[in-house]
C-alpha cells in the first residue's frame, strides 16, 4: 500500500514540476596557477514543451540536429547563398566591363 502512495506522490510533484518549470544553472571554472583553462556553463531547464514554448523557448524547433524541418531550411539557405554569391560575381563582372567602355 505505501508504494502506491509514495507512486502517487512522485508523480504530483514531477506533475508540478513540468507544470511550472525548473531551471537548474552552474558553472565550473578548471584553473590552473591564476590562469582559467577550462569553462563548462550548465543550464538546464525542466518543463512541458508547451510550458517553455510560453516563456518563449523554443530552440529545438530550428536546431538541425533535432528537427528534420531545420535541415531543410539549412539546406535551402545555403543554396540561396551560393545563388546570392554567383548572382553577386555577375553584377561585379557587370560593373567592371562598363567601367572599362
Amino acid at each position: 500500500m505505501q508504494s502506491s502512495v509514495g507512486a502517487d506522490g512522485l508523480a504530483d510533484v514531477l506533475e508540478r514540476i513540468l507544470d511550472k518549470g525548473v531551471v537548474i544553472a552552474g558553472d565550473v571554472a578548471v584553473s590552473l596557477v591564476g590562469i582559467e583553462l577550462l569553462t563548462i556553463r550548465l543550464r538546464l531547464l525542466i518543463a512541458t514543451v508547451d510550458k517553455a514554448r510560453e516563456i518563449g523557448i523554443d530552440w529545438w524547433e530550428n536546431d538541425p540536429m533535432l528537427s528534420s524541418r531545420a535541415r531543410g531550411l539549412e539546406t535551402e539557405n545555403r543554396d540561396l547563398l551560393e545563388r546570392v554569391a554567383l548572382l553577386e560575381d555577375r553584377l561585379a563582372g557587370l560593373k567592371d566591363r562598363d567601367g572599362a567602355n
